[in-house]
């Protein structure tokens, strides 16, 4: 399991520095963080050091360690991604990619943290523990800095949804804020059919989302090892189904820990939106490929979706703030 070294001092600075936290304007990280681990899927050892970031560059990640001393930065932006087999992919598989990159990105998401360069010197973000609550303590350690530039948000206009079976994605306008209503339903008795509906904010994604952690089939097992998947999963970093039993020696961490890892993904791959969503999203037996699918949806229509510079209030009266209309290991089967 992957460990995050940061000072405590950090720590401090960030809760002194969030009592003057003004909403609506750009953060980033107040001093770098190193956390290393390994991939879950290809079991490389990695280092990630995360990185402030200035106003408007937004999250990506420098790729180093390439053939022949090469880096490569890959912004982590929708129009980037290249596989959501299992996990999402950012960048060309050939050449420079960064895969799983879906945990860290809903850390940065839930806690507001707009511009970030992380620095990862492997093809695959570490697993850690299979969960986001890594993350979510190496950014906390860091600390949040607010930028003097104000955030642009992402508001939904009007409902977009992408099908596939029974299986749907769509997005769908609010007044303010992201809601987030995912559904799952697998026929194994140990997921059965959950639901979990979440109004996104920092403080209940880490006690509710954050330590939710991935999961998969024994019966997969053989067939993903073939296909170069799961190389890297354990006991210590996924929870472990044989059809009716967690194999899991500690149980799980809540009944339904398997939607909230769903919902977990979910907010790390719409992330990949680049602007913080205000809209209302909802999926039943979704995934990352559907996840990205809606996104794909959304910014192909330029009447669905407008970008502002200011987040409603729920007593504030809507204005039209318009400033651009542009195109900017949970398994996949439910």
């Amino acid at each position: 399991m992957g460990q995050s070294k940061l000072s405590g001092q950090a720590a401090q600075d960030d809760q002194r520095s969030g009592t003057r936290m003004k909403p609506g304007k750009q953060t980033t990280l107040r001093k770098r963080a190193i956390l290393s681990g390994a991939g879950v899927h290809s079991y490389a050892p990695v280092r990630l050091v995360l990185h402030p970031s200035e106003a408007n560059s937004g999250i990506s990640f420098l790729r180093t360690g390439l053939p022949g001393g090469r880096e490569r930065l890959i912004d982590a932006i929708w129009s980037n991604v290249s596989m959501t087999e299992l996990c999402t992919v950012i960048g060309d598989p050939a050449d420079a990619s960064v895969s799983t990159v879906e945990h860290l990105l809903a850390a940065f998401a839930a806690l507001g943290v707009d511009n970030v360069m992380v620095e990862i010197d492997g093809p695959e973000v570490p697993i850690m523990d299979g969960s986001a609550a890594d993350f979510v303590e190496a950014i906390q350690l860091a600390g949040i800095h607010q930028l003097s530039v104000p955030r642009r948000y992402l508001k939904v206009l009007k409902p977009v949804r992408v099908e596939q079976g029974r299986a749907f994605s769509e997005l769908r306008p609010a007044d303010k804020g992201f809601r987030l209503e995912v559904e799952i339903d697998f026929a194994a008795g140990t997921i059965g059919r959950q639901k979990k509906s979440i109004d996104l904010d920092g403080k209940l994604f880490e006690r509710d989302i954050a330590r939710a952690r991935t999961f998969g089939f024994l019966r997969d097992v053989e067939r993903l090892w073939k296909a170069g998947f799961a190389l890297g999963a354990s006991l210590e970093n996924t929870v472990a189904l044989d059809e009716e039993r967690v194999l899991n020696p500690e149980g799980l961490r809540w009944p339904d820990e398997f939607v909230r890892h769903k919902t977990l993904d979910a907010v790390g791959d719409l992330a990949l939106a680049g602007s913080p969503i205000i809209g209302t999203y909802r999926s039943f037996c979704g995934g990352h490929k559907m996840n990205v699918a809606v996104l794909s949806a959304l910014f192909a229509d330029k009447s669905a979706y407008e970008f502002i510079e200011v987040q409603p209030r729920r007593d504030a009266p809507r204005v039209d703030l318009r400033i651009a209309a542009q195109a900017a290991y949970a398994p996949e089967r439910s």
